[in-house]
């Protein structure tokens, strides 16, 4: 008994899968679509903080460009105490330096910190976008394979079924062809009937066999005249 339960419940779990696996399927195309869609919309998000990196960076690269400057100035600032024999004011000087020096070392180290995030932000975005452009081309196929294949199976269908529009509408062509032919061939044996009844007929039958209708030529008019005068 439980053995029978047992494939039951694997029989039903079985259809449920069949059955979610047949609804996403049927909605495939719009779920893609909006995945693209968010993915899309990550991307924007992962742009704006990157400008936020980007402007850090810039920050800490000003930083650092003053601290240059307030060393180079104060480097100058001791050379001039040590001219004017102030050794202590030099030494000064150069302890200003040194701290000058550690803001500048840890300020350059955040820009290389955030040199690094900059170029790791750049190229996941770039991978991103270029999958989603593949995923865009491939939905394009889908969509234009999806449209292609209905339009087949329409034609396919409309052409298969007997009662279908297209069918009757070459049933209807060919009967008009029909009575386009009766019709001409009534015409046709209208005018050989008026022939015959006529008499016409046999004339037309006597001018084909070159019995009747041939005309005189100038000539022959010429030598009857003259055979009547002698």
């Amino acid at each position: 008994m439980s053995s029978v339960l047992n494939k039951i419940w694997t029989a039903l779990r079985g259809g449920v899968r069949e059955m979610g696996d047949a609804i996403v399927d049927s909605n495939g195309v719009r779920i893609f679509e909006q995945e693209i869609v968010d993915a899309k919309a990550s991307i924007g998000q992962a742009k704006h903080n990157l400008t936020e990196v980007m402007a850090r960076k810039m920050q800490a690269e000003r930083k650092v460009s003053s601290f240059v400057e307030e060393i180079r100035n104060h480097e100058t600032y001791a050379s001039k105490a040590l001219d004017q024999n102030d050794e202590a004011l030099a030494l000064e000087v150069a302890g200003k330096i040194a701290t000058l020096e550690n803001n500048k070392a840890e300020q350059d180290a955040i820009v290389a910190r955030l040199t690094g995030q900059v170029e790791q932000l750049k190229a996941h975005i770039k991978k991103a976008e270029k999958l989603i452009a593949d995923h865009e081309r491939e939905l394009s196929i889908v969509r234009t394979t999806e449209s292609v294949q209905k339009a087949t199976e329409q034609v396919v269908e409309n052409v298969a079924s007997n009662n279908s529009t297209l069918n009757s509408a070459r049933e209807s062509l060919e009967r008009i062809k029909a009575r386009q032919e009766m019709k001409q061939d009534q015409m046709e044996a209208g005018e050989l009937l008026e022939k015959e009844m006529s008499g016409n007929d046999l004339d037309s039958k006597l001018e084909s066999a070159g019995i009747k209708g041939e005309s005189a030529s100038a000539a022959d008019i010429l030598a009857r005249i003259k055979a009547g005068k002698q």
